[in-house]
């Protein structure tokens, strides 16, 4: 049974507010309505799976899955792995798993579960991971303590166009957890949840980073000195836990300064007080996660970071974020100081943020999920050649105010000859009313992409397209199929593009927010 991502990026970052700000003034004045809402066990789960290479070389994965039950045996959810001992820092693969759960006792199930992805960043002749689909079937016994839950297994993982094979035991710890949502019909009217809804984040938040590497302690793989400035961007969740208190995850990727396909993942928790008023707040963070790519050498990727933070809470709703911090991967020849300034919008009723009780009505937003193939048909290399590409992405979409809407993407190559390429994109979308089950929309992203081989220039790439999508593949219209077309293209002094289609499943819910 189951169980309880640059200038032009922070340009469509303040866009995004100022949107989301006129949105918010013009519903606030609308009376609340009480609507229905959808309740269903989740879980957050993590594994350790160590992995034998070609060539007596090892490795383990770190793997964490946030599932959401489809009905009483079966979830499925977004998942993502990545290289946590060994040589392999800046290996990532991301994708869905799908679960099911049958009861052997009162604490006690065996899980079966099928992890499809596809895998990006480091890789060599010996261990290579081919076109990049990554598949990772899992068969293991759990023991529940309370909401949490233990489990031993054994998990096989495998690229069938790569040389990447083994079987292992596989170490799992998890929680149980509930999913809150409204139908995705509601959006647009007010609702009462009583706790957070979604995956029960508060604020999720755009950023740019400015990393200034240590000469005498960074270098390359090859052994060459890191030195110089480096730009990236990135994406972060958080949930207040209290008054100035937070945890949270961020990812990022190289922009600038000639680490495309630099990547990282963390997670984060933090404290801070109010200055002079409860809006202003410094305060301090911690992180540990995993990193690496762009021919850094981060060892086996694991990173290190701390620093102060300064928080601006501004009565329209927005938060600005200013961060300093020093990197370290302690297995690995890499050290940084950083810089980091974010534009935050919440995600649930400002309350949350000044940790006030969360009870009151807010704006039904729509929000969606999507898992899909992307297709590159003429991806530039940096060898002159261009061929096709194809990647698995996972996506979240985040209606703001009216047709317009904010996403979020990440994927990885999965076919073709560009298996350790891998992006994250970020921007905004409009799309037109629902016509007989049918809508259409548009979009503009811009990011961090590279590896592979693949000519990202700097590693700061746009994406643009245009897309027809169906909603009438359930009763409630929570699932829909999306077909597009647009471009990829670098930014920067290179100027490399592709056309690009993609086929994307999407499931929709309503959370609050504001």
């Amino acid at each position: 049974m189951f169980r309880p991502l640059m200038s032009r990026a922070l340009c469509a970052m303040l866009g995004a507010a100022a949107l989301g700000v006129q949105a918010q003034s013009t519903e606030t004045a609308q009376p609340p309505t009480v609507t229905a809402i959808d309740q269903r066990p989740a879980a957050f789960e993590m594994s350790w799976t160590p992995l034998r290479l070609n060539g007596g070389q090892r490795s383990a994965l770190l793997g964490g899955s946030y599932l959401v039950a489809l009905n009483e045996t079966w979830g499925l959810g977004p998942s993502v792995y990545g290289a946590a001992k060994g040589d392999l820092g800046g290996f990532f693969a991301s994708g869905l798993t799908l679960q099911g759960r049958w009861a052997l006792g009162q604490d006690m199930h065996l899980s079966a579960g099928l992890f499809t992805g596809a895998g990006g960043g480091v890789s060599t002749p010996l261990n290579n991971t081919g076109g990049g689909l990554m598949l990772r079937p899992e068969l293991s016994l759990r023991s529940q303590f309370g909401a949490w839950y233990l489990g031993l297994g054994v998990a096989q993982l495998r690229f069938p166009s790569g040389n990447i094979r083994d079987t292992n035991w596989t170490l799992v710890l998890g929680r149980s957890d509930r999913f809150l949502s409204f139908s995705p019909e509601e959006a647009g009217r007010w609702g009462r949840a009583g706790d957070r809804t979604g995956m029960g984040f508060d604020e999720v938040a755009l950023n740019v980073v400015q990393d200034s590497p240590r000469a005498s302690a960074s270098r390359q793989r090859s052994g060459q000195t890191v030195s110089g400035r480096r730009g990236r961007a990135g994406a972060d969740v958080r949930q207040y836990l209290g008054e100035g208190a937070w945890w949270g995850l961020e990812a990022s990727g190289a922009a600038q300064g000639g680490n495309d396909g630099y990547m990282d993942v963390l997670a984060n928790m933090g404290q801070d007080w109010a200055l002079f008023s409860p809006r202003l707040r410094v305060g301090a963070q911690l992180s540990a996660g995993l990193g690496g790519g762009g021919d850094l050498d981060t060892g086996s990727g694991w990173l290190l970071r701390a620093g102060p933070t300064l928080r601006w809470i501004t009565p329209w709703g927005p938060t600005l974020r200013l961060e300093a911090a020093w990197t370290k991967a302690p297995r690995g020849h890499y050290e940084a100081r950083q810089l980091r300034l974010a534009l935050a919008l919440p995600l649930e009723p400002l309350s949350r943020t000044l940790s006030l009780p969360p009870l009151e009505s807010a704006a039904v937003r729509l929000q969606t999920w999507t898992f899909g193939a992307h297709h590159f048909s003429r991806l530039p290399y940096k060898d002159g050649r261009q061929e096709g590409m194809t990647a698995l992405t996972l996506g979240v979409t985040r209606q703001l105010g009216g047709p317009l809407y904010g996403v979020a993407q990440a994927g990885s190559a999965a076919r073709g000859r560009a298996g350790a390429y891998a992006y994250g994109l970020f921007g905004l979308g409009l799309n037109s009313p629902a016509w007989s089950g049918w809508r259409t929309g548009a979009e503009l992203l811009v990011g961090a992409a590279g590896g592979g081989g693949v000519a990202a220039g700097s590693g700061a790439v746009a994406q643009s397209q245009a897309w027809l999508q169906w909603e009438g593949l359930q009763s409630d219209g929570r699932l829909r199929l999306r077909l597009g077309a647009g471009q990829w293209r670098t930014l920067g002094q290179t100027h490399n593009s592709s056309p690009m289609f993609n086929l994307d499943l999407g499931y929709a819910f309503g959370t609050t927010g504001r």
